[in-house]
Parts: structure tokens; C-alpha cells; sequence
């Protein structure tokens, strides 16, 4: 059996194709279900977000295996065929569906580097394969391992600490000019989507108090009671002749309004310094043309960052996200080394299960010969001797089975197992299901997981 994945993500097919391929979370069991409904697929599970839409899955032929999810994609896309789906899908059997798997768990193959959606709707797509009982021993094993990874490249390193969106730095810097930050209010000037997506990450770092002013008091009043949704919020809109006046009580102003020319001043800031008695002020210019006059940044405790000093903070956190990356990427590599050899050893589990059973079955059946002939035994006696026997068979077979499962995780071990079924005259008859091998790893369950919008 083989660990394949089959997918297309950003970075292989553009939104129009893969909305059209979207699953909706209540509908990954079904598809779970679907996908190994007879055919070559034994295991499954679909993860869908708006970037991506990956099927993990164990088949017994790697290319019978992508052809039949192949298939379950196109149909899934409306297609009658493949040929249109096909040059957006991309195909890993074996360790590179392994390190795929890992570096997706891991946020190392997400549009945005290190963020931390991924790995909530990772463990939803677990959460639904096992609810449709698709996965089974080498899935459950392996999709726990990608959770533990992506934990451990968390845990062991600084990849989703720094900011890599506009709006996310915006917020880091005025976390670096306030103490509380959840203390200050902040006034919306304009409705640009940046500008929206900036206060909508200060509300949720904590921020209550907030004041909008567009040029349209209706948008304004639209925005201010959709933030009064959040809880504790309080959210207010004023006209925009009145903004002036108004923003001598906020301590952050982000501005996008889509003048022409500067909304702000330094005759204006200067005034409503004074007014706070030079209370630090932050501002926050995400407009093109900039609608902050930059001789406002030369105002005593006026702090002011246009969209050029953000992205620069962007791209010096994206640079140390990448050297992060660096480092997530052998932990990776280790840790699908130690899967590579774990799935290794799963080829020599029907041999190891054949041979105990028909050294078992020779021991069992040479103890009740002898026992037949001894018949004043006591029944104590008797079931000491068929110990004996079971023990003399556990102690001739342990080194011999320790070192067809060495074999099997180090190196190709195809020739030994042909060698060892030919010395003992094993049959090729499939052995019953085998437990995971003895020195496999147990991770830890997934923990319960939360819907994440995608």
C-alpha cells in the first residue's frame, strides 16, 4: 500500500478553477466516502480551503490511484472528462506525498507564509475522514504525525511571529508605540479595504473604541454598526466635516480616502496635539496618493507611517519568516524520514504475521501430540507445556523478526522477505490486518478542532 496525494492549489490553478472544485466543510465525509467506494483507494481524506483542494489517500498501486481521484475531481469540478482539470492537478506518491502533506500541516506551502488557518482546517479534513471511516492504520498514522509536525515547527520556531500583510503590520507597529493597545481608541478615516482590514485586526488585538468618518455618513454608519457587532465594541460613525474635531480623542487614526490630495495637515496635527497635551498619537497612512501630509511626522508625539514604511516592515519580516521556513523544513525532513521508515516496516508485517503463525501452529500442534500421549498430567502441567512451547517460539524467532524489521526500515527489504517465505515454505495468502509494528511512535489524537473560515 502507498500514501499518494493529488491536488492543485494557488499555485497550480487559478480562483475560477478552484472554487469550482471547492468542497463545503459538511460535505468531506460524503466525498470521503465516495473516494474509496470500491475502485483503487483504500483510504481517504479531502482537505478544501479557498487555496487549495488536496486528497490524501493510501492505495495499493500509486498510478491506479491517481487515476481514480483524478476522475473524482473532474466529476466533482462538473467536468465529464479530465482534460480540463489535468494540467492544474498535481500528483506525490510515497515520500514526497509524506513531505507535501507535512509542509502543508506546517503553513510551508500556503500563500501567506506561516499562517495559522491551515492547520484548524487540516484537522477539520482529518476530523471528517474519520467521521466517514475512511482512514485507516497508515492515514491515522501518518495525518497524526502531520499534526504533530506542524505543532513541533510552531513550537521550535519564530515562523508566524512577525507580520507579512499591510494590515498586520500597521497593527504591530502601534503595538510598538502603545503599552496597552487594547486601551486606545482608534478613528477609521475613509473605507479603503486595507484601511477596513487594518481595524478589523486592531479590534481584534483587543482595541473597544472606535470612530468612523467617510465622506458618505450612511458608509459610515454602515461600517460603524457592522463593528458594534463584535463583542464589547463600540463602534460610532460622524460626519467627515466633523472628523477634526473628533480626532483629538483617538489615539490611532488610519486613513484611506481616496483624495487626491493631504485630509491631514501638520498645521491640523499640530492643533490637536496640543489639545491632547501631546498624548502620543499614531497614524497609520495606507492611501496612494498618500492623504497624510509626511511633514506631519516632524509633530512632537505624532508618529506617522505611510504604505512604503509598512511594506518595508513586511519585507523584513519576510525575510526572517524565510530563514523560519528554513529551519521548519528540517524538522520536516527529519520527521518524514522517520514516517519513510515506518511505512517501510508495514512490508514486512504480513511475512513477520505468516511466519509467527506458522511456527505457532507447528508448536501448538507438537504439544497436544505429546500432550495426547501423556495422560496423568495435571491440567496445570499441561498448560505449562503448552507454554514452553509458545516460549521456546517467541525466544527462536525474536532475533530473526527484530532483524527483518531493521531490514525493512534501512534498507529495501523485498529480497529478504522473498528469502524468508521461500526458507519456511510460507504461503502467499493474504495475512489477517496487522497491528502498527511494536516500535512504531504513538502520537496524541487530534485535539477536538474548531471550523476556521477558509
Amino acid at each position: 500500500m502507498e500514501l499518494i496525494v493529488v491536488g492543485l492549489s494557488h499555485k497550480t490553478a487559478p480562483v475560477e478553477v478552484r472554487e469550482r472544485l471547492a468542497f463545503a466543510g459538511t460535505a468531506l465525509p460524503e466525498a470521503c466516502r465516495e473516494l474509496t467506494n470500491g475502485g483503487a483507494v483504500a483510504e481517504a481524506m479531502v482537505l478544501s480551503t479557498c487555496n487549495r483542494v488536496e486528497v490524501y489517500a493510501v492505495a495499493g498501486s500509486a498510478e491506479a490511484g491517481f487515476r481514480d481521484i483524478s476522475r473524482f475531481l473532474s466529476r466533482a469540478a462538473g467536468d465529464t472528462g479530465t482534460e480540463h482539470l489535468t494540467p492544474h492537478l498535481y500528483h506525490y506518491p510515497g515520500n514526497d506525498a509524506v513531505q507535501h502533506m507535512f509542509s502543508v500541516a506546517s503553513s510551508l506551502d500556503s500563500m501567506v507564509l506561516g499562517e495559522p488557518q491551515i492547520l484548524g482546517q487540516f484537522k477539520d479534513a482529518f476530523e471528517a475522514a474519520l467521521t466517514a471511516k475512511s482512514s485507516g492504520m497508515v492515514l491515522n498514522k501518518v495525518a497524526k504525525k502531520a499534526i504533530s509536525v506542524a505543532k513541533r515547527v510552531r513550537t521550535e520556531t519564530a515562523i508566524a511571529e512577525s507580520a507579512v500583510s499591510i494590515s498586520y503590520a500597521a497593527v504591530e507597529l502601534a503595538k510598538k508605540v502603545f503599552e496597552d493597545i487594547a486601551r486606545e481608541r482608534v478613528m477609521l478615516l475613509g473605507a479603503g479595504e486595507m484601511a477596513e482590514l487594518a481595524l478589523r485586526n486592531l479590534v481584534s488585538a483587543g482595541v473597544k473604541e472606535v470612530t468612523i468618518s467617510t465622506r458618505t455618513l450612511e458608509n459610515a454608519q454602515k461600517l460603524a454598526t457592522e463593528f458594534s457587532r463584535e463583542d464589547g465594541v463600540n463602534a460610532r460613525a460622524v460626519s467627515f466635516d466633523a472628523f477634526p474635531d473628533e480626532m483629538v480623542h483617538s489615539d490611532i487614526v488610519i486613513c484611506s480616502t481616496g483624495a487626491s490630495d493631504y485630509v491631514l495637515g501638520r498645521d491640523m496635527m499640530a492643533r490637536t496635539i496640543r489639545a491632547r497635551k501631546h498624548r502620543p498619537m499614531f497614524l497609520i497612512d495606507i492611501s496612494v496618493p498618500r492623504n497624510i501630509d509626511p511633514r506631519v511626522n516632524k509633530v512632537d508625539d505624532v508618529y506617522l507611517y505611510d504604505i512604503d514604511d509598512l511594506q518595508q516592515v513586511v519585507d523584513s519580516n519576510l525575510k526572517e519568516r524565510q530563514e523560519e521556513a528554513r529551519k521548519a523544513r528540517r524538522i520536516v525532513d527529519d520527521e518524514v524520514d522517520t514516517v519513510a521508515r515506518w511505512m517501510r516496516s508495514l512490508d514486512v508485517v504480513p511475512t513477520i504475521t505468516a511466519l509467527r503463525g506458522h511456527a505457532e501452529g507447528i508448536a501448538q500442534a507438537e504439544a497436544e501430540r505429546v500432550l495426547g500421549k501423556l495422560q496423568n498430567l495435571s491440567d496445570k502441567e499441561r498448560d505449562m507445556i503448552r507454554g514452553l512451547a509458545a516460549s521456546i517460539v517467541n525466544k527462536l524467532l525474536h532475533k530473526p523478526l527484530t532483524s527483518l524489521r531493521r531490514e525493512a526500515q534501512e534498507n529495501d527489504s523485498q529480497e529478504m522477505v522473498e528469502i524468508t517465505r521461500r526458507l519456511f515454505a510460507l504461503t502467499d495468502e493474504p495475512a489477517p490486518p496487522a497491528a502498527e509494528p511494536a516500535n512504531a511512535d504513538n502520537d496524541p489524537a487530534p485535539e477536538p478542532a474548531t471550523r476556521r473560515a477558509r
